[in-house]
């Protein structure tokens, strides 16, 4: 089958379960050419041969079923960077990158800054920010022992340094130490929020994504623990639900955080709460 038949075929087969049908079918048959969309748009006539297109139709049984894309590819760019993903990671957002934009904004860019980044998953956070502060450290630390296997794999793909890898929960990996930033993308979907049975949400890990009645638990225990390691004006910076604004502005105010806001996302709704110390 030429290129322009198969993207067709999976187009149609995919319609009826993904909002993104055409994309994701030229994102598998990309990744199982190991050519660029480019390549597709330019050679539709090209002929896959027999073990291409096996491959390429029991990746389109799997995206039929339900199965993220990233997943499938293993692969997914934040910050124009590529980082490699797997059923023990969250998948990256575009919505995430606001944590990314804000640390750069609130820390001064010329100084040597001490940096953690709580509940890494696959590293996007601090590896996009040790590629964009070469003289900063920074340390993150994850519960999950598999999933820091692939946040130091997309370190050494990086050929980034400068982020040193630490394993257990929230702070207890990093005693007595202090920072001039902490971040943090952690859980925060409530344990019976429908959400959860929908899209992508039903192959990622729970232990990422549920966090308690209200979602906020992993929220409180981490603005609880922040001021302990905090330098003096050190700042914390958390992503968190669109209806959690309010709720998290409060944790950090009756926590002693000062300048505390909450900042939109692109999409307008309301997604990192900061404050000082």
């Amino acid at each position: 089958m030429q290129i322009a038949g198969a993207l067709k075929q999976a187009d149609v087969v995919l319609a009826p379960v993904s909002d993104s049908a055409r994309r994701d079918a030229e994102v598998l048959l990309c990744h199982v050419l190991g050519e660029s969309l480019t390549y597709l748009r330019t050679w539709p006539e090209r002929d896959l041969s027999s073990e291409q297109q096996q491959a390429y139709d029991a990746l389109i049984r799997k995206r039929q079923l339900g199965e993220p894309v990233a997943y499938l590819t293993g692969e997914r760019e934040f910050w124009s960077l590529p980082f490699l993903v797997t059923s023990d990671t969250l998948i990256p957002r575009p919505e995430t990158e606001l944590l990314v934009e804000k640390t750069l904004a609130v820390l001064p860019a010329g100084a040597a800054q001490q940096v953690l980044d709580l509940g890494t998953g696959s590293g996007v956070i601090a590896l996009s920010l040790a590629k964009e502060r070469p003289h900063w450290q920074l340390t993150a630390t994850d519960a999950s022992f598999a999933a820091l296997r692939i946040a130091e794999k997309n370190a050494r793909r990086l050929k980034l340094n400068n982020v040193h890898f630490e394993y257990g929960s929230w702070f207890a990996p990093v005693a007595g130490r202090r920072y001039h930033a902490i971040i943090s993308n952690p859980p925060y979907v409530a344990d019976r929020d429908p959400h959860l049975a929908q899209g992508d949400v039903r192959f990622e890990p729970s232990s990422a994504l549920v966090s308690g009645s209200d979602g906020l638990d992993d929220i409180r225990s981490i603005v609880t623990g922040a001021p302990a390691h905090l330098e003096p004006g050190g700042w914390l910076l958390l992503e968190h639900g669109y209806d959690q604004g309010e709720a998290v502005a409060a944790l950090l105010r009756a926590a002693g955080f000062a300048e505390v806001r909450t900042l939109p996302d692109l999409a307008g709704q309301p997604r990192v709460t900061l404050g000082h110390c």
